[in-house]
């Protein structure tokens, strides 16, 4: 049942998009997080691969910018706020801190290196969408409920149109999943499925905002 402050949403229209200037943010999807071995493994981080891959490809092949999010922490950081409640991980020039092999990289790809969890935090990133006039993100990757979440929110506050396909990220359980994509879907922008958000790459097709059971 819907919570009656949330039930006070705009619907608004379906959402069409530009795709040369529509940027998908790679969120964390690094062998720390994804890869066995890795110091903070997410299980099944692996099964959102193919989607991301499909996702990706047909951005690049529309003219869509991709942009890799990573966690990256400086060694011998005397005050790193993201060990004070997580084991250390994603430190620079480590394997745990690269992007997993299953995402092919190309060059073009941009890449920013962040401290805290959002991807906007104390970076580049806004600058650099801005200067490639971008207006709209689909924001893909691990955490849901951490890092994808805290990056949404700054899209939105940025004034970025912001499109979370389900299927292309994954929270700490179900329950974490649903909440956050409950309350990106109701306050932050949209969240859609990867094959409707390439449609509307490729055949600029519209994009609907899913009603998500709170």
């Amino acid at each position: 049942m819907q919570d009656t402050f949330s039930a006070h949403r705009h619907e608004g229209a379906d959402l069409t998009i530009t795709p040369a200037a529509t940027a998908v943010l790679v969120v964390d999807m690094l062998n720390d997080f994804c890869v066995d071995g890795g110091a903070m493994v997410l299980p099944g981080a692996e099964r959102l691969y193919g989607p991301q891959n499909a996702l990706i490809s047909a951005a690049r092949e529309a003219g869509g910018v991709i942009i890799f999010v990573n966690d990256s922490h400086r060694p011998e950081m005397r005050r790193d706020r993201e060990f004070l409640k997580r084991e250390p991980h994603c430190v620079e020039g480590t394997w745990g801190a690269g992007v997993v092999p299953a995402l092919g990289q190309k060059n073009g790809d941009l890449h920013i290196a962040k401290r805290r969890f959002s991807g906007f935090f104390n970076t580049d990133l806004d600058l650099s969408l801005k200067d490639m006039v971008i207006d709209t993100v689909v924001v893909i990757g691990v955490v849901t409920n951490i890092c994808v979440r805290s990056t949404v929110h700054d899209a939105f506050f940025h004034g970025y149109r912001v499109i979370v396909p389900e299927d292309c990220v994954a929270a700490t359980g179900p329950r974490e999943q649903i909440s956050t994509l409950y309350d990106i879907s109701t306050h932050f922008g949209w969240v859609s499925h990867s094959q409707e958000v390439i449609g509307a790459l490729l055949q600029g097709s519209s994009i609907g905002n899913k009603a998500i059971a709170g």
